[in-house]
């Protein structure tokens, strides 16, 4: 054992001879994955007494890889903390990002200053992640045999972790499984609750796999007003939407961590395993918590973090951990699993990967995004063509000119407006919303006609997402929830 580590140490240092110079070309999630290996590695060589020649050749690379660290990252290296989270904690939690002029982005707040939205390019140097580039889309297109979907196509899912490693083993045969989720804070989604949604249903079908849905009750309880009972009944209501979204019942477990943690010993102890990895100042740096926080709020990240590992769900899996897990979601939730793709080798199973959307903005503006809880700035999955018509025509931000005359003359402003950026997401048509855009840039298309064509895109979407979720009874709910076996080739 000794052995074969010293000659992974030597392997490493003359791999990293020249790395100083090789840092500056490394994400600093690429240097901190390097460093906690190494860390490791070092713990071992000192579990297993070797020599002490050899502990101090690993330790020796473990300095070096600390100070290219530094000069990457400006941060100083500390374990269990990826980069962007330790930003957060050395500046005193989440909200300093806005303080500083940046824009904020956590789990549970979005904002921003620039009327064209958060700066995703930005985002990803502050998170560590990859940028989904022409590269990837078209090697998804060219693995899946699918033309890829809008979100891909428009860069809505704009970035990624380790989707090149799922592609990889797609092609070797080796299959994964998709993990997406949802937290029920009220009776009724609105159309930016679709989209991880319809993404995931995307992926689904053009890849042919199992899909586990989590419906965060437990969370809900912990961050707001709300009795248990209330948010177990929103988890039953959001379920309907979301199976009115079309998912394949023979490959779609949903489950209520309110019911499923209680049932499942193997699920309960993944989330022991990845809170006994997770430290408690870690996850006050990850997440922001202050001193008056309840410690259910502080214990709740490991369980997000467990259905990213495969038996967790033995029922679906047969005790299988090596099945590796894609994660559908808006980027606001990526803390959860920066901690979880650390925590994950020092458990023994393999690190989730993950694509990222974008936010879907607010009716007033890209500032925010659309939030549950503002009528006004949210369109509802209930709501009737006339309340549709009506929210678009008196609350769309317009990036039109203040007159008819004027906009004409100059155009209007497609990036900072609110019913453009709704089409992007909903209408399929690349050539048409490209001549939209063109239209209204040069002034040919007013605001008023650009509200027109959003509201006419909308109403019939909803209206027939309304009648699918008629059609979902309660015994459906019941099965789609029922732990089973699915339907499946691994």
């Amino acid at each position: 054992m000794v052995t074969q580590l010293l000659f992974m140490v030597l392997t490493k240092l003359k791999m990293t001879d020249c790395l100083g110079d090789e840092a500056g070309d490394m994400t600093p999630m690429d240097l901190y994955e390097k460093l906690t290996s190494q860390g490791d590695t070092v713990r071992t060589l000192k579990t297993e007494k070797a020599a002490k020649a050899d502990i101090d050749a690993a330790v020796q690379l473990l300095l070096k890889l600390k100070v290219d660290y530094k000069q990457v990252t400006g941060q100083d290296y500390k374990t269990g903390c990826p980069p962007s989270e330790c930003a957060v904690s050395q500046d005193n939690g989440p909200a300093a990002a806005a303080a500083d002029g940046e824009d904020m982005v956590d789990p549970w707040n979005v904002s921003t200053t620039n009327a064209k939205g958060v700066d995703y390019d930005k985002l990803i140097v502050r998170f560590g992640s990859s940028k989904i580039d022409q590269e990837l889309v078209d090697r998804i297109e060219r693995v899946s045999g699918q033309k890829a979907h809008r979100f891909l196509r428009r860069g809505i899912f704009f970035s990624h972790r380790d989707m090149h490693q799922v592609l990889d083993a797609y092609e070797k045969n080796k299959s994964f499984y998709l993990y997406t989720g949802r937290g029920p804070s009220s009776e009724a989604l609105h159309v930016g609750h679709l989209i991880p949604f319809i993404f995931t249903k995307w992926l689904q079908d053009t890849f042919d796999i199992p899909l586990v849905i989590q419906l965060t009750d437990d969370e809900k309880y912990l961050w707001k007003d709300l009795s248990l009972e209330d948010c177990h009944r929103y988890t039953v209501e959001n379920a309907k939407d979301i199976i009115a979204c079309g998912f394949d019942i023979n490959k779609t477990f949903i489950f209520s961590d309110l019911d499923y943690m209680g049932a499942s010993p193997d699920f309960y102890r993944n989330v022991v395993k990845v809170q006994k990895h997770v430290t408690f100042n870690q996850v006050k740096g990850i997440f922001g918590f202050g001193d008056s926080d309840c410690i259910g709020k502080i214990a709740f990240p490991a369980i997000q973090a467990a259905p990213s590992f495969s038996n967790s769900f033995p029922q679906i899996f047969k005790g299988r951990k090596d099945v590796q897990c894609l994660i559908p979601c808006a980027i606001d939730q990526d803390p959860y699993f920066r901690m979880t793709r650390d925590v994950a080798p020092r458990i023994g199973y393999p690190k989730p990967a993950l694509l990222h959307s974008t936010f879907f903005p607010a009716l007033q503006g890209a500032q925010t995004k659309m939030s549950a809880s503002e009528a006004n700035s949210s369109i509802f999955l209930t709501d009737t063509p006339k309340q549709i018509k009506n929210k678009v025509n008196k609350h769309a931000f317009s990036g039109g000119k203040d007159t008819v005359e004027e906009h004409r003359k100059y155009g209007g402003n497609p990036d900072v407006d609110v019913s453009f950026m709704y089409l992007t997401f909903f209408l399929e048509d690349d050539e048409q919303l490209e001549k939209i855009r063109q239209d209204y840039a040069s002034g040919a298309l007013l605001t008023g006609e650009l509200k027109k064509r959003l509201i006419e895109t909308l109403q019939p979407m909803i209206t027939s997402h309304q009648e699918r979720r008629k059609q979902v009874t309660e015994e459906t709910v019941k099965q789609f929830m029922t732990p089973r076996p699915l339907n499946f080739n691994f």
